[in-house]
Order: structure tokens, then sequence, then C-alpha cells
């Protein structure tokens, strides 16, 4: 197996008229790159011949460069691996995206030309292999059909009509997949709906942000909830909106503040999740929810409409969204593949009228000129035999037992310190702590015994708040049981 190496012969320049013998010029280029950092400590130099053939000369000349590091202690032979270089000089960082001043000197100032995602960067942190991850609220790929989808995207691989669609596919995404979504989503949300009124995604986040980015501007005023789902938060800002913030309570968002704002000066956009509120898992009560869509009606107001996990409820049929309302166009409904097989199946969708959808889907093609065809056709498969439908009812029974587990076991551990309502569906529990109990502490103190627990910074974003979703879905009985026990004993 052929290892990948850099272009020593465009690094190191060599002058055959230098007075310098050609060995040293060698041995002087491959220390000016450990020195400039493009030659870290451990990394290994090609063989001698291998180096030789790249740099054009006789092998005994590339020995005695690589000597003469070895020599003055800049490289260092290890068994029969080969040379690397040594691991006992300081790690030099690379500079070429550093900033410099003219004359050469390291400037304190960083470029500016760039916009500021984040004005704060948290400290390194070491990647640890954890023992168990509490994550804040994701489905357990373990369960999920996985296999289904990658043995047909291998079948598909071999159909010669697929190749064309591979390279003129529809920005929009798969026809097939479109399709199955249009009548899985009539068939379960009451939406009125064909595959020409969905755009497939990404992953739920890239619907919302091209479904934002349709409809803001700098300078627009955003209604989202005073704990409201941060990514979004951030993205609205980031495309220059203010946010105005509503109370959420355990109804769901004030829709009167929501009229009062509207009757002071309509706002561009609302940004709502009415099912299992990001990250409260509160539900919009059935007034409200008839009172936002009259305001929807008469003000005109976009609404952005976030049910990331619309169908996994436990205690009684999921509320049905706006969306499934009359909404006169004005509601756009973004969900979510991802929460309904695993993390790493990357699909999103946005579902609008005909012509935003069309007018959404030329801009996402700016970003992306189209998404993985295959993959998409694999996962309509799921649709179109049942499978994902059978995996959705097996999911939603196993996840309520999970819920049950959990929450009997999370009170019994923590309930002297912590409050939570056991949630009607979702994949996490909401839960605060009593403010003179720090999470970031007991996230700390998990790690040590390898359990990985978000220390709660994510949801405190213009909040005081002391709360953390704590994700049962994707842990087995004996994970909860883990769980749970370790944090009785470092409260």
């Amino acid at each position: 197996m052929t290892v990948q190496t850099l272009p020593f012969s465009n690094l190191i320049e060599i002058d055959r008229r230098s007075a310098t013998p050609v060995f040293r010029q060698i041995a002087n280029g491959l220390m000016n790159l450990i020195r400039s950092g493009k030659l870290r400590p451990g990394y290994q130099l090609p063989a001698s011949r291998e180096m030789a053939g790249m740099m054009k000369l006789n092998r005994t000349t590339i020995v005695a460069a690589y000597e003469e590091l070895r020599i003055q202690g800049w490289t260092e032979v290890v068994g029969k691996k080969g040379m690397f270089v040594s691991k006992q000089l300081p790690v030099i960082n690379p500079k070429t995206f550093k900033a410099a001043a003219l004359d050469g000197s390291v400037s304190s100032e960083k470029p500016d030309f760039y916009r500021q995602v984040s004005f704060t960067r948290p400290p390194f942190q070491e990647l640890k292999p954890y023992q168990l991850i509490i994550n804040d609220g994701y489905p357990d790929q373990r369960i999920a059909p996985l296999n289904s989808i990658f043995n047909r995207y291998k079948a598909l691989l071999s159909r010669a009509y697929l190749h064309g669609m591979l390279m003129t596919g529809n920005s929009a995404g798969s026809l097939a997949l479109r399709t199955e979504l249009a009548a899985f989503l009539s068939k379960t949300r009451a939406l009125s709906i064909g595959s020409e009124n969905v755009l497939v995604t990404h992953g739920a986040q890239l619907a919302i942000f091209t479904a934002a980015s349709m409809v803001l501007k700098p300078g627009s005023r955003v209604i989202v909830g005073d704990l409201n789902y941060v990514l979004a938060d951030k993205l609205f800002e980031q495309l220059g909106a203010t946010l105005i913030k509503v109370k959420v309570d355990q109804h769901g968002m004030d829709v009167d503040e929501v009229e009062r704002i509207c009757n002071d000066s309509r706002p561009d956009l609302l940004y709502i999740i009415p099912h299992h509120h990001h990250p409260t898992t509160v539900t919009l009560s059935a007034e409200r929810r008839m009172k936002l869509l009259d305001l929807i009606r008469r003000y005109k107001l976009p609404v952005i409409e976030d049910d990331y996990d619309y169908d996994f409820h436990y205690e009684n049929s999921p509320i049905l969204p706006l969306a499934s309302a009359d909404h006169q166009g004005y509601v756009l409904y973004i969900g979510s593949i991802s929460k309904t097989l695993a993390p790493t199946i990357r699909l999103g969708y946005l579902i609008g009228s005909e012509d935003f959808i069309w007018q959404a889907s030329k801009l996402k093609q700016l970003v992306e000129i189209r998404g993985d065809v295959l993959f998409e056709e694999s996962v309509a498969q799921l649709f179109s035999t049942g499978e994902m439908q059978r995996h959705i009812r097996r999911s939603v029974k196993l996840y309520r037992q999970r819920r049950d587990q959990f929450c009997d076991l999370l009170a019994a551990s923590i309930g002297d310190m912590a409050h939570f309502t056991v949630p009607q569906g979702g994949m996490a529990v909401w839960t605060t702590f009593d403010m003179e109990y720090s999470i970031p502490e007991l996230s700390k103190r998990l790690a040590v015994k390898g359990i990985y627990m978000n220390d709660g910074s994510l949801y405190r974003y213009n909040n005081d708040v002391n709360g953390i979703r704590l994700g049962f879905a994707s842990l087995t009985d004996e994970e909860v049981l883990k769980f749970t026990k370790a944090l009785k004993e470092v409260k």
C-alpha cells in the first residue's frame, strides 16, 4: 500500500551551482519544514529510495541527508518502521493562516474580512472514548433499518439509467423520495401536498436555514420562544435579524403576546416548535393553536413550524401541525428523517407552496447543486415498502418503555435536586436543577466515570436557566441504570 506523503520536490529547492553539497541542501530543507510546522514531531519521512525518486537524486545523497538530520537530533530511527521527526522537538503550529505584520513580526490583530459567527471559543478539550454518551434526544441507530438503505444503495450503483440522474438530479431532491414523503406526510399529518411541495435537505437544520434565508434580510424581526432551539436563534441572528422573545410556559408559546406584537408592528417571521418544543418538550395547547392560526391568516404572518420529532408521541395521538390547517400558504413546515432513523442519516425536508419550494430549490442549488441521489432513492424505498412505517411503530413502543424507566430512575436518583415533567412525547426529558447545583460540575464528575453529559451551557444562551435535556431514546435499560446510578453517586 502506498502511503500518501508531501510533495517534497516542490518544497525543497536544490541549487546545483551552490557550494553547499546537495545532501546538506536536502537536510537544511527538511529542517526548515520542521521549523515552519509543516513537518510535526512524529511525522514519518519517506523511505530513502522513495525520497530519491521524488527528488530525482541518487539514493546515497538522501541517506547522507537523513544521517545528517539524525546526528543533529532532528530525526530518530524507530526500529524497522523507518525515520521519524523527533518527538523531543517542540510542537510548532503552521503560520500559513496566522496574521503577520509587514515587517515579518507576528501581529496581535486578526483579519476582519469575515463574519464572526461566534464570539466565544471553548477551551481545548481532549476527546475521550466515553463508555456512555447522554445526548439531548436522538434515536437509537442500533435499531434503525440502516442495512436496508445500504443494500439498496449498492444495488442502485449498478443501474445504468441512474447515472444521468447523478449529474442532472433536481436540487429539490430525488423525485422518488419527495413523492414518498408527500404521501407519508399527507397520511400521517393531514398535509394536502404533492412532490412539488417538498424540498429535501441534508438535515432539518439546513431546511431551517433555507426557509429563513428566503424570508429574512438584515433588519428583519423574528418572534422566537424565550427559551428556544439555540441554533435557530443564532441562525436568524447571523442572517441579520433581531429576535423578539416571547414567553414559553407549560402550554407552549404565549400567543396573546404574539398578537400584541403583531398589533404594534407585524414582524417578518415567527419561528415556533408547537409539538415537543425544544428544549422544554411542552406542546402548544389547542386553544392557543386555534388563536395562532387566526393570527397567521389575519396578519399574513410567515411562520416556520419546526416539527422535528412528530412521530414520537406516547400518551395519545400526536397533535396535528399548524401546516395541516388553512394557513393560506404562510406556514413553512420542517421535519427530520435523521430524528426518525439515526443522527448519521442527514436528511430533512421543507414543505411549502409550489412556487416557494421552486424558489427555495434554486437558493439551495447555490450551496449544494444536488444531494446524494442514490442515498435519497434508497431511503425512499423504506417508505414505499412500509419498512419505515414499521420502524416508527416499533420505535414508539420501545421509546415509551425507555421513557418510563428513565423517568422512574431519574426521580429516584436526583429527585431532591432537580425537577422535570414526564414528557408526552419526544426523546428527551427537560430537567431543571436547583440553582445551588452546578451542571458543569456534574458533567465533570460523570466524565471521570466515563460518561459524557453536556454541561448545560447550550441552554443558557441569553437565559439564566439551570437546565439540561437528557436523552433517553438511545439508551438501553442497562445504560439507563448505569447513568442514573452514576448521577446519584456524583451529585
